[in-house]
């Protein structure tokens, strides 16, 4: 049963991380913004491959900070 349980996991971390990036891919910012985090979604999706609960975790503090407006500034 519990084999079941992280299935469901993967899927629903699969379809935030999908969220995840077509919600920046519409930010209006920076590229350099845009790609900054890019990098950080991809390595809460390299995180999903070892550690699921913490890639979850991850994900869901990227999106609350997204959702609260709070953006990184541009790399220069």
């Amino acid at each position: 049963m519990e084999h079941d349980g992280q299935l469901e996991l993967y899927a629903a971390v699969a379809d935030r991380l999908k969220e995840a990036h077509a919600t920046v891919r519409a930010l209006q910012v920076p590229e350099g913004v845009r790609m900054a985090l890019t990098r950080k979604l991809l390595v809460i999706t390299a995180a999903a491959k070892h550690d699921l609960a913490d890639a979850a975790r991850r994900l869901e503090a990227f999106t609350a900070d997204l959702d609260a407006g709070r953006i990184p500034e541009e790399d220069h």
